[in-house]
């Protein structure tokens, strides 16, 4: 607070918002890093490609976001963001509209591929030594694993059914599932219907664990 000269009361200082131009350079920064990190991965790519998609310097994509790294943590975010800013209070449902919400999430994708195609290159480039994602990927998995699983509880306490022990093998496999079809469906988008194989992967996995049975690939 500061005293005003005729000795009146003190005002308090205002603080300093960001401009609103500021947000919205930062945002064309991150959709021209989107762009660059999925055609050429993050160990190919530079800040000076980044900065020429939106007519900067390299100095001035720094001054925005400090690092390269930062730079690609910022996208990680920001594709997470996408994925529940339509949903109430900004986070994942539970139950049943968990996995509605994972086909509806397949529903975007098949329109928005440059955001998908940059998810899978960085997915896959940080299973690499000393990538900067690495961290990200790892707690990001671990995290939609316990929110599966979770979801797979509450359905089966609803049900009056006891999950069963595979429902943790269940959460991996609907993931892995998602992130493979996302791959096939970019090669080859004619042939592969991202939604409705999605959605069919899903309800069959779900079938399994609230419908438990004996492998048919169990030897005789």
């Amino acid at each position: 607070m500061t005293e005003s000269p005729d000795g009146r009361a003190p005002t308090p200082r205002r603080k300093s918002r960001p401009h609103a131009q500021t947000a919205v350079r930062r945002n064309e920064i991150l959709e021209a890093a989107v762009e660059v990190f999925g055609r050429k991965g993050y160990s190919n790519s530079t800040l000076a490609e980044i900065a020429q998609q939106v007519n900067m310097t390299h100095a001035g994509i720094l001054h925005h976001f400090g690092s390269k790294h930062q730079l690609l943590l910022d996208v990680l975010q920001f594709r997470d963001d996408t994925d529940v800013q339509n949903l109430p209070g900004q986070r994942v449902p539970d139950g049943i509209e968990f996995f509605r919400h994972l086909v509806t999430t397949a529903l975007s994708n098949a329109h928005r591929a440059g955001l998908v195609q940059t998810f899978v290159v960085l997915s896959a480039e940080s299973v690499t030594e000393g990538h900067p994602a690495r961290d990200y990927f790892v707690s990001r998995y671990q995290t939609l694993r316990a929110e599966a699983l979770q979801a797979f509880e509450m359905i089966c306490a609803e049900r009056g059914v006891v999950p069963p022990a595979q429902a943790s093998l269940a959460a991996a496999a609907i993931l892995a599932v998602m992130d493979g079809l996302q791959v096939q469906w970019l090669l080859d988008p004619t042939n592969v219907d991202l939604v409705a194989a999605t959605e069919f992967a899903i309800d069959a996995i779900l079938a399994s664990v609230l419908e438990p049975r004996a492998s048919i690939l169990e030897r005789a």
